[in-house]
């Protein structure tokens, strides 16, 4: 159970970083949801940078770091802001 809480705050944390990076009027609801799409913006960008991490650095349990994680949201932010 904490697991899942300690990934929504990290999450959080990272697509709000993504969020900062990437200027521009949000297209996406505010309030509670944008909140909690923030989150997931973090966290599917985690996924992405972890599997970005493996492709390049070729290591088959590598963690993304802050930085691959940070770079996977503000890619799949600038993909959400095109798709809407």
């Amino acid at each position: 159970m904490f697991h899942i809480i300690g990934q929504l705050f990290v999450g959080l944390i990272i697509g709000a970083i993504a969020r900062f990076l990437i200027p521009g009027k949000e297209p996406i609801a505010a309030g509670l949801l944008g909140w909690l799409i923030t989150a997931l913006i973090g966290m599917g960008g985690s996924f992405i940078g972890t599997l970005g991490g493996k492709v390049i650095f070729g290591k088959e349990k590598y963690a993304a770091g802050w930085l691959m994680s940070i770079l996977g949201a503000v890619v799949l932010l600038a993909i959400v802001r095109m798709l809407t």
